[in-house]
């Protein structure tokens, strides 16, 4: 076994100063799409789906990730998103909000899977919320895809749909056995998934649907894992989000109500 922890950060573009913290490996993910070099480790080195990066965006990075490379414990988090540490909310400067090496290699002592803080939708499922503004038929063959491969997964699958919180933006720290399990699981339905749906004929925005189908089913993944008792929601723990990037808040609430009440798809990210 190689490290104790490493976090991978997917990223297109150029990155700011967390990647001389050795915690982090940034991945530039589609590189097989992109001639650009950003200097950093590309996806597409090895056991790799990079070609997939226009539809499965930073899932190609989870692919990578597990299947190149050897630590105890393995992460993914965004070049936008990240998970805090004890200075989360502590000054301006988001970058030392960002949990380092130090904090988070006690906690793994206490817990297997490390995640962010649950996101909550109030007044809305996650199967509506994501028929509202996504496309629900996305959802609908993957649970036909559940039905046929997982059955015993079923009733995780409703359980969670209906749910009106989960744990969103594909950000988790988890044992690599725990990895090895979720991933294999994962991509089997996804490539599945691909095969029956493709990309729609969807734009640039919407045919990334496979990563946001990821964000719910790994839920349902973890939900049968605590039924099983795989995973024993003790040694879970939730940390908050860092958001690096810039969000508008006024513009994403009227997205969702027009969404919600008119019909209308997201078209990009707030």
């Amino acid at each position: 076994m190689g490290e104790k922890v490493k976090l991978i950060i997917a990223t297109h573009r150029q990155y700011g100063d967390i990647i001389l913290n050795d915690l982090y490996l940034p991945v530039q993910v589609g590189s097989d799409l992109n001639s650009t070099d950003l200097g950093y480790q590309k996806d597409n080195v090895g056991d790799n789906i990079s070609a997939k990066n226009n539809k499965y965006s930073e899932l190609t990075a989870l692919y990578w990730a597990w299947k190149n490379m050897d630590a105890e414990y393995i992460g993914l988090v965004h070049y936008r998103r990240h998970f805090g540490g004890k200075n989360y909310h502590h000054g301006k400067d988001r970058l030392s909000w960002i949990i380092t090496k130090s904090e988070l290699e006690p906690m793994l002592d206490k817990y297997d899977v490390i995640l962010p803080k649950k996101r909550r939708y109030y007044i809305e499922t996650l199967y509506s919320h994501y028929a509202h503004t996504h496309y629900s038929n996305q959802l609908d063959v993957t649970f036909d895809i559940i039905k046929e491969k997982y059955p015993k997964y079923v009733n995780a699958y409703e359980k969670v749909i209906n749910k009106t919180s989960g744990y969103m933006f594909n950000m988790v720290i988890m044992k690599k056995d725990l990895l090895d399990a979720y991933c294999t699981w994962l991509f089997d339905i996804l490539f599945e998934l691909e095969k029956r749906l493709g990309t729609q004929n969807l734009d640039a925005f919407q045919q990334r649907f496979y990563g946001r189908v990821s964000e719910i089913i790994f839920n349902v993944w973890l939900e049968k894992q605590f039924e099983n008792g795989v995973i024993d929601k003790k040694r879970v723990n939730e940390l908050p989000v860092v958001y690096l990037g810039k969000s508008n808040f006024n513009k994403k609430l009227v997205a969702f109500l027009m969404a919600k009440f008119l019909g209308k798809k997201y078209q990009h990210s707030f």
